[in-house]
């Protein structure tokens, strides 16, 4: 790794380290913030975040390759880790590092955005539903049941079916429009004890619509499940994108991901195992950081708690 590339690094550690800390000192000043760090994972958890997130920001500085620069394909073929390669190269040649942290953008983009579109149709779908009710809750419940009922990899897959070469932009709505049954009916649960509350009743009596009283009362006052929902959310998506690359349908070369770096390693997995290894690994460290911050912002979000 070149100089530049491994100050770079050292500046995203010491970011991280300064989010984590500045969250820390600020979190005196609430009893939700100082519940989320009486979680000792939580920290942890929020170091790993704040840290892939900045080196997908800094991906130009930190790698010392492009993504898909082939170096030279016979003589630094599947190389193990060096100081010029801390991760190794693959079979292309390409430097493992480099192709991990410029992928770490295209995952957690797809997580991220992903998710956004699955929060926002499931909490939608379960206001409407739990301010409703009768027959409009009775038909958009059945319809999630039945998403629910469907294994979304299936559903997916039927998708992918139908559009061959399915453009990144259209993979993630998709994986996004599969993912909103839970959320939906976790909000219109909530929904379902807020509707009888006073300040909607006043809002009734003003002459508030149901539109108007969704939007500016109700959803609102459940943002704490649908944050937790997400944050949970986003590692199930990792995890499904990656189940897709490695199978060839999900992000298509030479744009790396995570998982479709695993997919090529898969065939040099006895001969180079660190080019499937650094990719599986980076899945799990993420998607155990969000656990653990999801769990912690559970706990802190708790309005029963809220005397703690």
């Amino acid at each position: 790794m070149n100089p530049r590339a491994a100050f770079a690094l050292l500046g995203v550690l010491a970011l991280a380290f300064i989010v984590v800390e500045e969250t820390r000192r600020r979190a005196s000043r609430s009893a939700a913030a100082r519940r989320f760090f009486r979680h000792p994972p939580a920290a942890w958890g929020l170091f790993l975040l704040s840290f892939v997130v900045a080196l997908a920001l800094a991906a130009p500085w930190v790698a010392p390759y492009g993504p898909s620069v082939t170096l030279e394909i016979v003589a630094l073929k599947n190389q193990p880790p060096s100081l010029l390669h801390p991760l190794g190269t693959d079979l292309y040649s390409r430097d493992v590092w480099s192709r991990l942290v410029y992928g770490s953008r295209v995952s957690l983009s797809i997580g991220a955005l992903a998710m956004l579109v699955a929060v926002t149709v499931g909490a939608v779908v379960g206001a409407v539903a739990g301010y409703l009710r009768r027959a409009v809750d009775t038909v958009l419940m059945r319809l999630v049941d039945v998403g629910l009922a469907v294994p979304r990899i299936f559903l997916v897959l039927m998708a992918i079916a139908v559009w061959e070469h399915l453009p990144l932009a259209l993979l993630v709505l998709l994986i996004g429009l599969t993912g909103w049954f839970g959320t939906s009916r976790l909000v219109r649960a909530e929904v379902l004890t807020l509707r009888e509350r006073d300040f909607v009743t006043a809002a009734r009596a003003l002459g508030a619509g149901p539109a108007r009283i969704i939007v500016r009362h109700v959803l609102p006052n459940v943002a704490a499940p649908i944050i937790v929902s997400a944050a949970l959310g986003i590692g199930n998506v990792l995890l499904l994108e990656a189940g897709l690359s490695f199978l060839g349908i999900g992000v298509p070369p030479p744009t790396p991901s995570w998982g479709n770096m695993i997919g090529d390693g898969a065939s040099e997995l006895a001969t180079a195992p660190w080019t499937t290894l650094f990719p599986g690994l980076a899945i799990a460290f993420v998607v155990m950081a969000l656990h653990a911050v999801g769990d912690a912002l559970r706990d802190a979000l708790d309005p029963r708690r809220e005397t703690a």
